[in-house]
């Protein structure tokens, strides 16, 4: 987020702001153009750079088109500098495989952020190396797509959550059954979430009838984003919400601050150019802005621990705090190669002794869990936003899969009453849709990963300390794996034709140990968002409509001006 402030504003600075900087800093020669050899010396194009910012300029329009615009005159494997820091970008299958894979003992952290401050620090977005790797451990089971059948899971949701995880506890016998009932207690409460998600969606579908009924066209990405809002309030923080009918409410009113604050701008230029003077001022500097929205939402959650530390494990809301606070204390440990999500790395855990390679007593500190509640809000109020809107606008602007879709919803809710964690899987057209959108406009469209040593990559030096970033909306509309990309078409997902593609043609979510671990949640969240809503309405363009969207590609990618539509009652 603080570089995307950084970029939103130089579209209107252009090249007076190089020439700016040309004037002013000359006293500086050395230091202003020193860092921009280091991407040449290992063979790797870059686009010309200007002092003390580097390619920031570059940049000046959002990264979704310019990465393009990079790879496309550079090469497949390419870089620029943003102020002094090298950035590799890689756009191709096997090389990104072999960095988020093979070679990930060396690529296993994030890019360091130098101003992040609690509670995003004690997240996994920003631990780093043992710690990571401790943390990731506790929080992968409450993630599991372990299978919610016979046995355990079956008495337990006969018997009651607790009674069924003492059942669990007095069966075990090896550490892989150990393991396994340990999963299905944590999987257990997460099925017991989806009634949250469902509550959510049924406050969706009351704002959404207003519109069915007056006829209006409206942007339905705020709708959105006030169910997205309510499900993370409910889920990470315990706290039930309406979003739209009552946004004064307070907790809704400092995630709205949270996504509107923004730095002076010059402050972040100079942080840019000058790292290792601004970073350590601006530590020591007050902020009151950042200390007030940060601490509203460090004691939201550590009012909420103290409170369901004092309740009956009964009376205890079933939420993903509450995961948190049952797993933070364990001595089981879940090894890296199980971390996978994407891949569905977990699912084997109760296959195979090695998923216990030892017991080891880990805990997450209070502090920890405060950055995970956190880090949710973060990674999961946008990404989930963008991609509803995004499947909407595709579904209005391509009626004939829609109708498809519809025709698979209706014969879902004369199976079922209600969707569930276990029947939204028996909706194989809607699994495409979402995959397609997700492929077509991917809100998370870049990531990264920092090198912690120098080394060769399929022939490439990468050098120590660099940046590789992952090009996943270049490689989405790759002509090569995707024919005629710019077009919906959701059989691009059916069985066959992923299993004669390359596995990582394809990372909305991104690969490997450090991939999403929030991925079945998103996507639990948007298809039983879509399914509700399919079931009463349908999705129609209408003059607003932006044909094509015009995006915004800062922080994550997202529709420029909202997504108009209008929604007819079924």
């Amino acid at each position: 987020r603080l570089l995307a402030c950084s970029i939103a504003p130089l579209r209107y600075l252009g090249p007076s702001l190089a020439l700016f900087l040309s004037l002013h800093l000359t006293p500086f020669p050395v230091y202003s153009t020193s860092a921009f050899s280091r991407l040449e010396k290992v063979g790797i194009r870059h686009p010309p750079t200007v002092p003390f910012i580097g390619n920031l300029l570059f940049f000046r329009q959002g990264f979704w088109e310019n990465h393009k615009k990079l790879i496309n005159e550079y090469g497949p494997l390419c870089g620029y500098y943003i102020g002094r820091r090298m950035y590799v970008v890689v756009s191709e299958p096997e090389m990104i495989q072999q960095i988020l894979v093979k070679d990930f003992g060396n690529f296993t952290n994030r890019m360091t952020l130098g101003l992040v401050s609690k509670p995003v620090v004690d997240s996994i977005l920003c631990l780093r190396d043992e710690r990571w790797k401790d943390v990731r451990s506790l929080l992968t089971p409450a993630f599991s797509a372990a299978k919610m059948k016979e046995g355990v899971l079956g008495r337990a949701r006969e018997k009651g959550h607790s009674e069924g995880r003492k059942e669990a506890q007095r069966g075990t016998k090896t550490p892989t059954q150990e393991i396994y009932c340990i999963f299905n207690y944590i999987v257990c409460a997460s099925f017991l979430m989806t009634p949250l998600i469902n509550q959510a969606c049924d406050v969706l579908l009351s704002n959404l009838k207003i519109y069915a009924d007056s006829g209006t066209a409206f942007d339905i990405q705020r709708c959105y984003g006030c169910f997205t809002l309510d499900v993370v309030a409910s889920v990470a923080f315990g706290t039930q919400v309406d979003s739209q009918k009552n946004p004064d409410n307070v907790f809704i009113k400092n995630c709205r601050r949270f996504f509107e604050f923004s730095v002076f701008r010059p402050i972040i230029m100079l942080t840019i150019a000058f790292p290792f003077i601004m970073i350590p001022l601006l530590r020591i500097l007050p902020n009151k802005n950042q200390d007030q929205l940060n601490g509203f939402f460090i004691n939201t959650i550590k009012n909420m621990i103290a409170l369901r530390d004092q309740q009956n494990a009964n009376e205890r809301r079933r939420d993903f705090l509450q995961l948190m606070l049952d797993a933070r204390s364990s001595v089981s440990y879940v090894g890296m190669e199980h971390f996978d999500i994407v891949n569905q790395a977990d699912v084997s855990i109760q296959e195979s002794d090695k998923a216990l390679a030892k017991k080891v007593q880990k805990t997450l500190t209070e502090d920890e869990i405060v950055g995970q509640a956190f880090i949710f809000l973060l990674a999961g109020y946008e990404t989930t936003t963008n991609a509803l809107s995004f499947a909407t606008y595709l579904l209005a602007t391509n009626p004939e899969c829609q109708e498809k879709l519809l025709q698979g919803v209706d014969k879902f809710f004369r199976k079922h009453d209600v969707p569930s964690y276990q029947n939204v899987h028996e909706l194989p057209y809607l699994d495409m849709v979402i995959a397609e959108t997700l492929r077509m406009y991917p809100p998370a469209f870049r990531f990264t990963r920092e090198a912690s040593k120098d080394c060769t990559v399929m022939g490439q030096r990468i050098p120590a300390g660099a940046i590789v970033e992952t090009a996943v909306g270049h490689l989405h509309h790759n002509p090569e794996f995707w024919p005629e990309p710019e077009k919906f078409i959701p059989e691009r997902f059916t069985t066959e034709a992923k299993q004669q593609r390359h596995p990582f043609a394809y990372l909305p979510f991104g690969a490997g140990p450090r991939s999403c671990i929030g991925m079945r949640l998103g996507v639990l969240e948007i298809k039983m968002a879509l399914l509700h809503i399919l079931q009463n309405f349908k999705f129609e363009t209408c003059p607003k409509t932006q044909i094509p969207l015009q995006l915004k590609s800062e922080a994550t990618l997202g529709p420029k001006n909202g997504v108009y539509i209008k929604i007819v009652s079924r």
